[in-house]
């Protein structure tokens, strides 16, 4: 067989040995509503993961929402500051921005944002935070809520409807975005067929996990930022955020080849584990140690509590990190997520880090 035959071979057969990852890249500036015969239509409709593969292919599931800021800023300075919060559908925005305003951060990477749910009065959380803050957006659907929530969250509700049912990830930036993706962790819907998460039933939802990811400029380069939210429901497996982790790994790289990455939110460390199992059972941290991750930018210290809605007592876990690559965190704080009246805005604090990027 001739040399260059041989060698189109190999190349083939390691494009065949290195399975793409699926990332969606469509941007919009609204995302498309669901139809009230669809959502209707999806209420009837059997409980399973073929079923729920079917409505994951509904176009504000494959769309990610931009929005504008009024300033003009194009590229951050090579010191810069992240935020990552999981605001646990942004109940009160005025106060959330009040807190974040404090320490000024140039990116907030944030998780279980309301958009169009009666339990935090149909508004657009992410666009009114990005407001107040004057920040761009980024914004994308983790799951299509079909009811109101829970007891407490139905006692919340303007109204006895969702005018839109989403609930996801975003991303908020001093600067323009430069690029961004989204990545889905799974389609099999879980919550959607009815299975038990802990000790209840979990919610009834089209979705799953997933990434948000933006490039962003700095003055010595551009920078990849994600804000993500592992899986809760992980039946005791201890496998299963780790291949998220390394699934959200390989989608960075295959994304954004070789740029510095800050990957910030809940990672669910720990939750619904075997009892007397808490994160440092994970092996998704030394998962992301081997392909060039570091986990310096978590102060010691729990990052959860009781909240409006979660009113366990015993709400004390370490869910919320920063995991980096190729990029040095130069200082880390855990924030309090707690009002100056004693209000706690979400069951899970703010962390933050100070970065440098590499010169």
């Amino acid at each position: 067989m001739p040399k260059a035959d041989r060698q189109f071979i190999t190349i083939i057969s390691i494009l065949k040995a290195v399975k793409m990852i699926q990332l969606i890249t469509r941007l919009c500036s609204e995302l498309p509503p669901v139809s009230e015969a669809t959502l209707h239509e999806i209420l009837q409709a059997e409980r399973s993961s073929e079923v729920h593969r079917h409505y994951m292919q509904l176009p504000c599931m494959h769309s990610i929402e931009y929005g504008n800021a009024t300033n003009n800023g194009q590229c951050l300075s090579a010191d810069f500051r992240v935020v990552a919060w999981n605001l646990e559908r942004c109940l009160d925005v005025n106060a959330s921005a009040v807190l974040l305003r404090q320490y000024q951060p140039d990116i907030v990477l944030l998780s279980e944002m309301d958009n169009g749910m009666a339990r935090t009065q149909q508004r657009h959380t992410t666009q009114a935070l990005a407001q107040e803050l004057d920040m761009y957006y980024l914004y994308a659907v983790e799951f299509l809520e079909l009811d109101l929530g829970s007891e407490i969250e139905r006692k919340l509700a303007s109204d006895d409807f969702n005018c839109k049912g989403w609930h996801g990830n975003a991303i908020l930036s001093k600067v323009r975005f430069k690029s961004a993706a989204m990545l889905r962790f799974d389609d099999h819907g879980h919550w959607f067929s009815g299975q038990k998460v802990g000790n209840h039933f979990g919610e009834a939802r089209i979705g799953g996990r997933m990434a948000l990811l933006a490039e962003v400029a700095t003055s010595q380069g551009n920078l990849l930022v994600v804000s993500t939210h592992l899986e809760s429901n992980v039946n005791q497996n201890l496998a299963y955020r780790e291949q998220q982790m390394r699934t959200l790994a390989q989608a960075c790289q295959q994304f954004r080849p070789d740029l510095p990455v800050i990957i910030g939110g809940d990672l669910n460390s720990g939750n619904n584990l075997a009892d007397g199992l808490d994160h440092r059972a994970e092996p998704l941290f030394a998962a992301m140690e081997q392909v060039g991750y570091h986990w310096q930018a978590n102060p010691p210290g729990v990052t959860t509590h009781q909240s409006r809605i979660t009113l366990r007592q015993d709400r004390q876990q370490k869910l919320d990190w920063f995991c980096a690559k190729a990029i040095q965190c130069s200082q880390r704080e855990i924030l309090s997520a707690f009002t100056p009246d004693g209000m706690p805005l979400s069951d899970h604090e703010p962390i933050l880090a100070d970065w440098v990027y590499p010169k």
